[in-house]
């Protein structure tokens, strides 16, 4: 029995990810538990480690809401001698049995990379963070200022800080391009906050291009915002791949194997050039706007 409890994000990131962990777990015919912590609340979360400790189950593969703040109920799991894989998310303040994700720093320096290549030294960069009390979020933010930084040391960066909404990411991005009006890029820790840019840029009356926008995940509404001429470049993991080899993993360390304790799914940039192979490649494609 593989209990698989998400950290209750619908974003279409998550949702690719969680739909891999499915079929992987249907795949291998093992008994599959999936819960979802309610709106992302850490209590929620907790409680439900701490019912799958009860039920003693095999495995646990989690998406943790709050990186550190999960690290309690985890260590008691593994205590019980119950395995814990970190899917997507890492874990903090626990010697966790593995954590199978994207190299976020490294993905995100690519993304910054990018950046910098298409600005001049003292232009501005609008940067859209995740949730900062996650791994996740923090690493994409390390690795995209490393990534910049790295080619222009004079660049000014407007932080707009969510948790990983994209009401928020609108919101605080039109306020960006106010106070900004001669932005350049506006670089997004996830997909749905490059949607977002793209709705903060069409109600400040900007056209696709006006402003670049670099997004991360590879989504379908991500990859779509490319295809229409509204996101230049693309930091893209394999989704889907996250949650197979998450449960994969699971199910291989619950059945008394030894595992990798840190698993790379990989990351790809994906530009207009190359985003139909990829979307291809990637198994994306079908779940993009038919043209």
């Amino acid at each position: 029995t593989v209990a698989y409890i998400t950290n209750g994000n619908t974003n279409e990131g998550l949702t690719l990810i969680n739909g891999g962990a499915e079929a992987a777990a249907k795949k291998a015919g093992v008994k599959f538990i999936k819960l979802a912590a309610e709106k992302g609340e850490l209590s929620k979360q907790l409680a439900i480690v701490e019912d799958m400790i009860t039920r003693k189950v095999s495995a646990i593969a989690i998406a943790p809401v709050d990186s550190a703040g999960i690290a309690p109920a985890i260590n008691k799991a593994l205590a019980a001698g119950i395995p814990v894989i970190a899917v997507d998310t890492g874990i903090t303040g626990a010697k966790i049995t593995s954590y199978v994700a994207t190299d976020n720093i490294k993905a995100a320096q690519v993304q910054g990379d990018w950046a910098a290549g298409q600005i001049k030294d003292g232009d501005t960069v609008i940067y859209v963070t995740g949730d900062l009390s996650q791994s996740t979020g923090r690493e994409r933010k390390e690795g995209f200022v490393a990534g910049l930084n790295a080619k222009r040391k004079n660049v000014k960066i407007v932080e707009v800080p969510t948790t990983w909404d994209q009401t928020m990411a609108q919101n605080g991005v039109e306020a960006a391009l106010r106070s900004n009006p001669g932005a350049k890029i506006i670089a997004c820790a996830w997909d749905g906050g490059a949607l977002g840019a793209k709705a903060a840029m069409l109600a400040s009356g900007l056209k696709a291009g006006a402003v670049k926008i670099a997004g991360f995940d590879g989504s379908p509404g991500g990859l779509d915002m490319m295809k229409d001429g509204w996101q230049q470049a693309n930091a893209a993991q394999m989704l889907a791949k996250i949650g197979a080899v998450g449960i994969e993993t699971a199910i291989a360390a619950g059945s008394g194997k030894k595992v990798e304790a840190r698993i790379d799914t990989g990351s790809f940039l994906v530009l207009p050039s190359n985003v139909d192979k990829f979307a291809q490649d990637s198994g994306v494609a079908q779940f993009m706007k038919k043209k």
